[in-house]
């Protein structure tokens, strides 16, 4: 009964697409949009706070080093940190400051930049607060481990990964894909992936959400053949994720348990059970262990984490990015070799929308912005548009929650994966543009 009802329950949050604005959403997705309509125009004051307070509590951890922080099983997750996440914080608080109050360099303060990254980080206020104590159903009523038994025999060849990775991946692709980073790290936390498996589908499987898609499309003025754009972003996914996972430095990430909890399930089948019987033995065995009592502790102790760790990191990181990014030359800088890059696969206008192949590593809706009303032919449009939307690593969402997280996936290991996704569908990509145009 905990596996049907708990799992249907979560599964109807997560996972079941609901009609909503010529597109779908999820219903956690409802609760988030019904979070930011209560909080209304007081959102950006609570989560500027929010960093605020987690600034002064970190620092005061950091020097003080007093028990009741270090001691305590949710406040250290929150405030205890290290001396560059420290830094990020301050640089985070005072980031929002300047902009609820205005005053500050343009720079901060302009709504493409600090006025960008606070909005995000309200979003991402109510995505965690309606998250942290939905996700136990999701991941302790036994139907991650059912689909991980009956999709192994097809992921695990595939992509090297457990069949519950399929999870990840519906619920990014119908929700957020940040939602789908917070859930895989803590399925990783919990040992039910390796660190090359949890790295993996964090940088892989965190397709950006539907509804996003389309608004993307919409900007640059392709939405009048959405289903094919959406369509060629999910066929090089899937080859990326093919790739991706046998080549460096995925490879060479050790596939070894967190040491901590060591390894928790097992997906191998016994000869002499069925398929389906294994299954549902597994997914009860599971749900015998979950009460309702943990639901407040487990959802309590992620909440914390995420909402005074995180966002923090989030506003400060994000803000950085975003700075260098619109008022910085950098990135028509270091394009030039994107340049001739698309020049070779006989990509129009080349030169003028090579910034927009690696802006997208700081944010996702910027290469978008990019070529929004200008006068690049409509084929080389498709092309940027699809390829920002599949090159998932974005620091001011995907890329901070995999950095902050415990999986050994540092910067420089994000970029190198985010420059092969790039390089390696842009052949792709213009392969399926000739199709079309």
């Amino acid at each position: 009964m905990k596996f049907i009802f708990g799992s249907a329950f979560g599964v109807l949050m997560f996972l079941v697409p609901i009609p909503y604005e010529s597109s779908f959403t999820t219903l956690l997705d409802f609760v988030k949009m019904w979070l930011q309509a209560l909080f209304g125009g007081s959102l950006i004051y609570i989560v500027v706070t929010l960093i605020v307070a987690s600034a002064v509590l970190s620092t005061y951890d950091f020097f003080a080093k007093p028990d009741l922080i270090r001691k305590n099983r949710y406040l250290s997750k929150a405030f205890c940190t290290t001396p560059l996440y420290l830094v990020s914080k301050i640089i985070g608080a005072v980031a929002g400051v300047m902009v609820v109050t205005g005053v500050g360099p343009e720079v901060v303060v302009s709504p493409d930049t600090g006025g960008t990254i606070i909005d995000l980080c309200g979003t991402l206020f109510c995505i965690l607060i309606a998250f942290s104590f939905v996700l136990p159903f999701l991941t302790d009523c036994g139907i991650m481990e059912f689909l991980g038994v009956i999709a192994r025999p097809v992921v695990r060849p595939l992509f090297h990964v457990p069949g519950r990775a399929s999870v990840d991946l519906i619920a990014s692709w119908f929700g957020a894909a940040n939602a789908a980073v917070i859930l895989t790290r803590e399925q990783y936390m919990k040992g039910y992936y390796t660190k090359r498996e949890a790295a993996y589908i964090m940088t892989n499987f965190s397709l950006v959400s539907v509804p996003f898609c389309l608004m993307v499309a919409n900007t640059i003025g392709l939405d009048s053949i959405f289903p094919v754009f959406y369509l060629c972003i999910c066929v090089i996914g899937i080859i990326l994720a093919v790739i991706i996972v046998r080549i460096p430095p995925i490879r060479t990430i050790p596939d070894t348990y967190r040491e901590v909890t060591g390894r928790q399930v097992a997906e191998d089948r016994p000869q002499e059970k069925g398929l389906w019987k294994f299954a549902l033995e597994s997914s009860c065995k599971r749900a015998s262990q979950f009460h309702l009592d943990t639901v407040l502790t487990n959802g309590l102790e992620v909440m914390m984490g995420t909402l005074f760790d995180l966002i923090p990191i989030v506003a400060s990181w994000g803000v950085v990015a975003l700075v260098i990014a619109t008022y910085t030359p950098f990135f028509d800088w270091i394009s030039y070799p994107m340049g001739l890059y698309l020049q070779l696969f006989g990509v129009e206008d080349a030169f003028a929308v090579a910034p927009a192949t690696l802006v997208g590593f700081t944010d996702m809706f910027i290469p978008a912005l990019l070529i929004a009303g200008t006068e690049v032919a409509v084929k080389t449009k498709f092309i940027i548009g699809v390829l920002s939307l599949v090159q998932i690593i974005y620091l001011t969402e995907v890329g901070t929650v995999v950095i902050k997280s415990e999986v050994p996936m540092g910067f420089w290991k994000l970029f190198a994966v985010f420059m092969e996704r790039t390089l390696i569908a842009i052949p792709f990509i213009v392969l399926f543009a000739n199709l079309i145009y």
